[in-house]
């Protein structure tokens, strides 16, 4: 066999599995078809860690009970953004108060603790002054917070890597088959044969596969972010739950800003948008609001397949908003699967540590002095809006699973993510990344296949 568990799909959940893994003597490889793992989290540094409080289905909120609570542990080992925050959840129409009070006698009967019905306006202005909205009821949980999320998925893949797990980027599967002893699992590059597959990717189906049935409904969120100081700061984060399911989040960020996210049935557009950020959030002025971000939203069951476990199968399928949440939980119940079917034990020299990184922006100016001595290239600012150095580009290139594409520098170090979008900055990235990986310019992705930010040279120079 080439390998003891194979892992396809890079994205959270593919590299918490093979974090968890690679804690054990297995031989193990994880095969994702783009260029960078982690994808498949949202490109914001703020997500919110949730108790359970708004699922639906009773597992899915169990899972997502369990991961707060393992949490903490892992951002602290991880050292990465984690900031304990509560949550209020408001109504503000009379259906919605309805709804609120179902949901809060729910999430008694499933056992979750710390959260409290408030029946009038002076307990919920007690809670958050700086609301301007007339609100009659609320549901307040402690046992909220926000992670971000890219460093949390990048943190699993770097020590996985570290620990002898086998990256294979850019590599398709194409069809996985049953084999005497084990699978073969064959993509556009080669074929390995191993014991096990855990099959991560959600949408993906193989020969071996079942079919599934994903939930269609989907949601479409827009993200804008406030600057620091651009507007009262809540002590909480704040949801607000309107008609027809639409909502209004605001989520503290970890540079003390604010991101407001709007959930929509429909695509809305950035002036429809910023008209109900000022409904909610008065004496707000516009140009401290920057249109940031668009994705989706999906409340489908997060399902862990694993009726082939007998073969040596298993399958982790559907989208959900709370997946930051429940990949902790997610892979803890895997990998114990895993390693009651396999014989095998623990390291003795597992290394449980993320390799240290300079955030030169939150440094005293002792420490950046220390560290400009040791290497002058973190004395250079390459993006003003952020400050973020030279050093630190190259520090993101060159780590376990360091970055191929501009995306990637992007989510690793916040590069060409300021005020000017990557004007002043975009082409100075580009240019370290080339060098840095020895191709040309016009070779430079942004993220993906045939995304080149630079299509050919009208003249040839030694520099651009």
């Amino acid at each position: 066999m080439d390998y003891d568990v194979l892992i396809l799909g890079g994205g959270i959940v593919g590299c918490a599995v093979s974090y968890e893994l690679s804690k054990y003597n297995l031989n193990i490889a994880l095969i994702e078809k783009d260029y960078d793992i982690a994808d498949d989290v949202a490109l914001i540094d703020s997500s919110i860690v949730y108790d359970g409080l708004e699922c639906e289905d009773t597992l899915l909120s169990k899972l997502e009970l369990m991961g707060n609570k393992i949490m903490p542990e892992l951002a602290s080992k991880f050292n990465i953004f984690f900031k304990k925050k509560g949550y209020l959840l408001l109504a503000d129409s009379r259906k919605s108060e309805e709804k609120l009070v179902k949901m809060y006698d729910t999430a008694l009967n499933r056992g979750i603790e710390n959260i409290y019905l408030l029946n009038n306006s002076k307990d919920i202005y007690n809670l958050e002054p700086s609301l301007n909205k007339n609100i009659r009821k609320a549901i307040y949980s402690k046992n909220t917070a926000v992670i971000s999320p890219y460093d949390l998925a990048i943190s699993y893949g770097e020590i996985a890597f570290d620990n002898g797990v086998n990256f294979k980027l850019g590599e398709e599967v194409l069809d996985i088959k049953n084999i005497s002893k084990g699978f073969r699992v064959i993509t556009n590059k080669n074929k390995f044969t191993c014991n096990m597959v855990v099959n991560t990717t959600p949408r993906e189906s193989y020969r071996i596969d079942k079919e599934n049935k994903f939930n269609k409904k989907k949601k479409y969120l827009k993200y804008f972010l406030l600057e620091e100081n651009s507007s009262k700061a809540y002590k909480n984060i704040i949801s607000v739950m309107g008609e027809n399911d639409e909502k209004i989040y605001t989520i503290p960020t970890k540079e003390n800003g604010m991101l407001i996210v709007l959930k929509n049935n429909r695509k809305i557009s950035n002036e429809e948008g910023l008209r109900k950020i000022k409904y909610f959030i008065k004496n707000v002025s516009e140009k401290n609001i920057i249109p940031f971000y668009e994705s989706t939203f999906y409340d489908d069951f997060l399902i862990i397949d694993d009726s082939l476990i007998d073969k040596g199968y298993i399958k982790i399928f559907g989208k959900h908003y709370g997946q930051v949440t429940m990949t902790p939980a997610i892979t803890t119940i895997v990998c114990e699967t895993i390693v009651s079917n396999l014989n095998c034990v623990l390291k003795k020299d597992f290394i449980d540590k993320r390799r240290e990184i300079y955030k030169f922006r939150d440094l005293l100016n002792i420490d950046r002095q220390n560290i400009i001595n040791l290497n002058k290239k973190y004395g250079k600012i390459i993006c003003y809006c952020k400050k973020i150095t030279e050093g630190e580009i190259i520090d993101s290139i060159r780590r376990p699973l360091g970055a191929r594409t501009i995306e990637g520098i992007r989510r690793r170090t916040n590069a060409t993510f300021g005020n000017c979008k990557g004007s002043q900055c975009l082409s100075k990235v580009a240019s370290i990344l080339a060098r840095e990986i020895n191709k040309d310019m016009t070779d430079i992705l942004k993220d993906s296949k045939d995304s080149n930010i630079i299509l050919g040279r009208i003249k040839e120079f030694d520099e651009m």
